[in-house]
């Protein structure tokens, strides 16, 4: 009869003694346990920034410059989206958790206090008192006060001043 030439279950490659196999073991430990290679991960450059040069300015990372209105009104329309998305989000919950509210209902609660709030700003805008002039002088004056309005429209700009 032929010798069986099916593989069996995997042999080792070759048998080591116990004191070689501790060897072995203790190699693979102590690399395992070895500190890693020191790697530096910055670098401070000490030279002296040049006061000027050739190079033109780079964008930097982050929001674009601007003028402080520009910022301030960014900032402001950036919020009132933010409390916007919030009011919104609180409203659709309610109506979703609850599954009775009436939409109507919900707008008129969740709208009236932005409304009085734009109502109370817009107010306090036009009850601004004028401004008070005083004025003293000592001799002969002439003086004269005028406003003048300037309406400029249109495609080629037409510009209207009224006295």
């Amino acid at each position: 009869m032929p010798a069986e030439t099916t593989p069996g279950p995997l042999a080792p490659a070759a048998a080591m003694d116990e004191e070689t196999a501790a060897a072995e073991a203790r190699r693979i430990i102590n690399e395992a346990y070895r500190p890693a290679p020191e790697v530096p991960t910055a670098h401070r450059d000490e030279a002296p920034v040049p006061a000027y040069g050739t190079t033109p300015p780079v964008p930097q990372p982050g929001r674009p410059p601007m003028s402080q209105g520009a910022t301030d009104a960014s900032v402001l329309m950036l919020t009132g989206g933010a409390t916007t998305a919030m009011i919104g989000g609180t409203a659709a919950v309610l109506m979703y958790v609850s599954q009775y509210a009436d939409p109507i209902v919900c707008g008129l609660v969740f709208g009236a206090p932005t409304t009085l709030v734009l109502a109370l700003a817009r107010l306090a805008k036009r009850a601004r008192p004028a401004p008070e002039v005083h004025q003293h002088f000592t001799g002969p004056v002439h003086q004269e006060q005028h406003h003048t309005h300037t309406t400029t429209r249109g495609v080629w700009a037409k510009t209207t001043h009224q006295h």
